[in-house]
């Protein structure tokens, strides 16, 4: 295997990939690398290999041209069982907070990568009771370990009592450095600095794949844009009542192993088992769109009945829409984006006419909602119902990186009259992005635009794509109509969030009432 370029090849390395994969008892509870600033900031490093800190095979090494013949070994495979799962039953007991591996780069590079994922973290660190007075060789060397921040100190004791060994090596603090005193030795690390020296390997690979110089820009910006959040004084955290209803009957029907075409059905039928009036929504999806199931369930959550119609179904007549007050055109890639994202998609409408004319008579009526998000956004662009009355039309071009970006950003809304998004004002909300055209290009100045979310930050990688006026998301001059290129659906529950605010515990996120809005206003337009 290898790869060509037009000035080299590069001949893909002889390693062995083993992929595994096992249960997961929580999804909700992840164990970070990242210290966590204003709570127990007690750090504790246990060496699982038991052995003594040698440099051979070490990443240190070989940046001397070394290989060395002396490694670390595990000496005993039944500790490492013991500490795994007693590490494992910690976490389950909420006493673990964050944590990193020890591996390559050694000890230095896991306490580094601990501080480095926030602006103003760092740690105070004693390694003297580690027994090593060599600091190359305590901070250098791969042996099997783990560090990790506990909730309180009753850890100490669980630890013994289970004969595993640990060191209370440090505290957390808010500062930009990493104090480290091993016996006589004494360093102060700046934290900034050194991220920077290990994003530079990132940065250099960037550049070969990045258009534009934005790699430069990436490589300047990324930590001058954290992920800061303003969540709605309203939001609960909540799910719905009618949401909370209804998934008993998802858990008993799950429970039955009831077939997806009877959940499809279930979901479609005006009046539930539990007696609660559903407005119908419709899911419109192409060959090689997806995020359709996110999407479902998002307006599922929120009080819709939805059912799933396929472009076959428009292009035959088989669906016609005209019981559906609400559709949402999904992510993905239609068509394998091979005329560019979403226009076969657009071509499945504007040349077929039933589909042409189904679509039209939904936008004609005065009760329908809809939204495109990503693939649909592009969609809805292209068939030019967000400004049907402009002379010249705006169109999601590539990315200025012309490049696929996938990454989790954040978005501001100002005030809008939006009827999915009114109510989330004067929020700053995280979500994802991915997509390789999302550029909204828009040619007219920017107050012909009903702009109802922008970027958190205008510039490079905050904004993925460049589109002009910051442009993340649009209405139509009713706000009945929204287009967006974030995923608002696939970030609708707290565990889909790269990044949440500390001490929530939220049963979905402020995006779904994105959604719920959307009922209402139909519920109240019936």
């Amino acid at each position: 295997m290898k790869q060509k370029y037009p000035t080299e090849e590069v001949i893909s390395p002889g390693t062995v990939i083993i992929s595994a994969a096992a249960h997961c008892n929580d999804i909700t509870n992840v164990i970070e690398p990242v210290f966590k600033k204003d709570v127990n900031d007690t750090i504790f490093y246990i060496n699982i290999s038991q052995d003594e800190y040698k440099l051979g095979g070490s990443s240190f090494a070989q940046t001397l041209s070394k290989i060395g013949s002396d490694t670390p070994t595990v000496k005993d495979a039944v500790y490492v069982k013991r500490v795994f799962n007693k590490i494992q039953q910690l976490i389950k007991g909420n006493k673990i907070i964050a944590g990193h591996d020890v591996a390559s780069g050694g000890l230095i590079t896991t306490l580094l990568e601990l501080c480095f994922a926030d602006n103003n973290l760092g740690a105070n660190l004693d390694l003297t009771s580690l027994g090593e007075k060599d600091t190359v060789k305590l901070l250098f060397s791969e042996n099997s370990g783990i560090v990790f921040q506990a909730s309180d100190n009753s850890i100490e004791k669980i630890l013994s009592d289970t004969n595993i060994e640990f060191f209370n090596i440090g505290k957390v603090t808010g500062s930009n450095e990493l104090q480290i005193n091993n016996h006589t030795d004494n360093f102060k690390l700046n934290i900034s600095e050194l991220r920077d020296v290990w994003y530079k390997t990132s940065y250099l690979l960037d550049q070969k794949q990045t258009a534009n110089n934005l790699a430069k820009a990436r490589y300047y910006n990324y930590k001058n844009q954290p992920l800061k959040y303003k969540f709605p004084e309203h939001f609960t955290g909540k799910l719905p009542v009618i949401a909370s209803r209804q998934e008993a009957e998802w858990q008993s029907l799950n429970k039955n192993k009831i077939t997806t075409s009877r959940l499809r059905s279930m979901q479609a039928e005006q009046t539930p088992r539990n007696d609660v009036k559903r407005p119908k929504a419709a899911i419109i999806r192409e060959k090689g769109s997806n995020s359709e199931r996110e999407m479902a369930n998002a307006m599922y959550l929120a009080g819709f009945g939805v059912k799933d119609v396929h472009m076959t179904d428009l292009i035959s007549g088989r669906e016609t829409l005209e019981d559906i007050q609400f559709i949402g055109a999904v992510g993905g890639f239609s068509n394998s984006d091979v005329l560019g994202s979403a226009k076969g998609w657009a071509g499945a409408f504007l040349y077929n006419e039933k589909a042409k004319t189904v679509l039209d008579n939904f936008f004609k009526r005065d009760d329908t909602l809809s939204v495109g998000i990503c693939n649909g956004c592009q969609l809805f662009m292209e068939l030019e119902v967000i400004n049907p009355k402009h002379n010249i039309h705006g169109k999601m071009t590539f990315n200025d990186s012309h490049k696929h970006e996938s990454a989790f950003t954040s978005v501001s809304i100002p005030e809008n009259n939006s009827v999915m998004l009114s109510t989330l004002a004067g929020s700053t909300l995280g979500v994802w992005i991915s997509h390789g055209e999302g550029k909204f290009n828009l040619p007219l100045d920017e107050n012909q635009y009903n702009i109802v979310a922008k970027y958190g930050y205008d510039s490079y990688p905050s904004n993925p794509n460049g589109s002009d006026y910051n442009t993340a998301m649009l209405c139509d001059k009713t706000g009945r109509h929204l287009v967006t290129m974030p995923h608002i659906e696939r970030s609708t529950f707290q565990w889909n969030w790269a990044n949440y605010p500390q001490k929530r515990k939220d049963e979905v996120s402020p995006w779904l009432e994105a959604f719920i809005n959307a009922r209402k206003w139909i519920e109240n337009h019936i």
